[in-house]
């Protein structure tokens, strides 16, 4: 019953992940066609792009690109060291929970 309740616990922290994920994603393609649009001046005729540089347009995709990679890296565990962080706290919890367990029995053994 116990380990149903925490697979349970874990999937739904997967779910929310995903969903988490799936949001960033959808909230970075918005943005970035809508400031593509502003950029092209294709919203307002103000021409103000001709005093800009070329790359301005593409460093907001870029830098929030590569920070979205990450975050689906993370969630999809993309590469495995970087599941040593999704997992060190449920693993800390557990040797402490172990550990505790272990100095429990003990003082009743002595006794």
């Amino acid at each position: 019953m116990e380990y149903d309740k925490e697979k349970y616990e874990r999937a739904k922290k997967r779910v929310e992940d995903e969903k988490g994920f799936y949001r960033h994603l959808f909230v970075f393609i918005l943005v970035n066609i809508v400031l593509q649009l502003f950029y092209s001046d294709m919203l307002w005729d103000y021409n103000w792009m001709s005093y800009t540089p070329w790359w301005v347009r593409f460093t907001t995709p870029l830098f929030w690109g590569l920070s979205l990679l990450i975050h689906g890296i993370y969630v999809f565990n993309g590469f495995k060291f970087l599941s040593f962080f999704k997992n060190w706290e449920e693993k800390k919890i557990q040797e402490f929970m172990d550990n505790d367990e272990e100095e429990f029995s003990n003082r009743f053994r002595e006794k």
